[in-house]
C-alpha cells in the first residue's frame, strides 16, 4: 500500500513538473545574452589623468553641466572608494546576476515578444533608495550600493527599507519599474484602484520570476508573509466594514499602500503587521481573477479595477 502512495505521488508530482516546465522549456528555447557594462569598475579603476576616455564610453553618465573636478573628488573621496571596495566584495565578476538578467528576459520576451534585449549598467550613484534598478526601454541601471544586504554598515535607513537592499531584490526592482511600462496608474483615487495596481505588479512577479518567493517579489520577511496569510480574512473583512475600497481619502495611502514599518489598522495588532498590506491584499486579488477567468495576461493589464475586483470571485482564506 505504501509503495503504491508512493507511486501516485510520484506521478502526480511528474505531472506537475512536466506542466510547469511546458512553458518554461520554450522560455529556455529563447535567446538572449546580456552584456553588463561595470561603470562603476570604469569609473573607480581609471585613473584621474584618463578621465576624458572614461567620459567618451560612457557619455551617458557625465553630463555637460558637470564640471571634471566634481568626478575627480569623487573617485579620490576615501569613502566612496571604500563603498566601491564593499560593491566588488560583494558582486564579484556580477555573473550570478548576470545569468539572472537572462533569465529574466527570457520570460519578459516570452510574454512581451517586442520587447528589446537592453543595455545594462551597473553603477555606484548616491546611495538612494528611489534609485535602486530603473528599466527605460532598451537601458536598465543597477545601482549596486543599494544591495549590500539590509545590515549593511553604510545603510542609515530604518530597519523596514533596509529588507529591500538584498542582492535577491535586483530581479523584482527590475520587474517593479518594468511593469510600470505596461500597467496604466489607477484610473481613479479610490483604495481598489490602488490595491489592483500593485496587485498587478506583483502579478507580473509571479509570472516574470517564477523562481523568486513570494516574500522576495514583496519584499516581505518570511514571517510577514505568514501574518497575511494566516490574516487575511480579518484583513479584508476590516477594510469593507469600514468602507475603505472606494474612499478617496489619501491617507490610506500611507497606512495600507506605501512603504512604513507597519501598516495602520490603529489597533493593538499594528506593530505585528507588514507595511504596504493593502498591496498584498490587490495581489491576491489579481491572482484571483487570473485563476477564475480565461483570460490572457494583456487582458489582466489593461483591465480596470472595477472590471478586476467584480469577476475575481475573491474570497480569503480563514484560517
Amino acid at each position: 500500500m505504501k509503495r503504491l502512495i508512493a507511486f501516485i505521488l510520484l506521478v502526480v508530482l511528474f505531472i506537475s513538473c512536466d506542466k510547469k516546465s511546458k512553458t518554461e522549456k520554450e522560455v529556455e528555447q529563447i535567446p538572449v545574452e546580456i552584456i553588463v557594462n561595470r561603470f562603476d569598475k570604469v569609473f573607480f579603476e581609471t585613473p584621474v589623468n584618463e578621465l576624458s576616455i572614461a567620459k567618451k564610453k560612457f557619455p551617458i553618465f557625465y553630463p555637460k553641466q558637470i564640471e571634471d573636478s566634481v568626478w575627480i573628488n569623487k573617485m579620490n573621496n576615501p569613502l566612496w572608494r571604500e563603498l566601491y571596495a564593499e560593491v566588488q566584495n560583494k558582486f564579484g565578476d556580477f555573473g550570478i546576476q548576470k545569468a539572472e538578467l537572462e533569465e529574466t528576459f527570457r520570460h519578459i520576451k516570452y510574454y512581451f515578444p517586442k520587447t528589446k534585449t537592453p543595455k545594462v549598467y551597473t553603477l555606484i550613484y548616491e546611495v538612494d533608495a528611489n534609485t535602486k534598478t530603473i528599466y527605460a526601454d532598451s537601458i536598465v541601471l543597477i545601482s549596486l550600493e543599494m544591495y549590500l544586504g539590509k545590515n549593511h554598515k553604510f545603510y542609515q535607513y530604518p530597519e523596514y527599507q533596509r529588507q529591500y537592499f538584498e542582492p535577491k531584490q535586483i530581479m523584482p526592482d527590475l520587474i517593479a519599474s518594468f511593469a510600470s511600462t505596461k500597467i496604466a496608474g489607477p484610473k481613479d483615487k479610490t483604495l481598489l484602484s490602488k490595491m489592483i495596481y500593485a496587485g498587478k505588479i506583483l502579478y507580473l512577479k509571479d509570472i516574470l520570476l517564477p523562481r523568486f518567493s513570494d516574500e522576495d517579489k514583496i519584499g516581505y520577511l518570511p514571517s510577514q508573509i505568514v501574518f497575511c496569510n494566516e490574516n487575511e480574512s480579518f484583513i479584508w473583512q476590516y477594510l469593507i466594514e469600514n468602507k475603505m475600497l472606494y474612499s478617496t481619502d489619501s491617507n490610506l495611502d500611507n497606512r495600507f499602500i506605501n512603504p512604513a514599518p507597519f501598516s495602520k489598522f490603529y489597533l493593538e495588532i499594528d506593530n505585528e503587521t507588514p507595511g504596504r498590506i493593502g498591496t498584498w491584499v490587490g495581489w491576491q486579488i489579481v491572482r484571483s481573477y487570473m485563476k477564475n477567468n480565461t483570460v490572457s495576461l494583456n487582458d489582466l493589464l489593461k483591465s480596470d479595477a472595477e472590471n478586476v475586483f467584480n469577476r475575481s470571485k475573491y474570497k480569503p482564506k480563514k484560517i
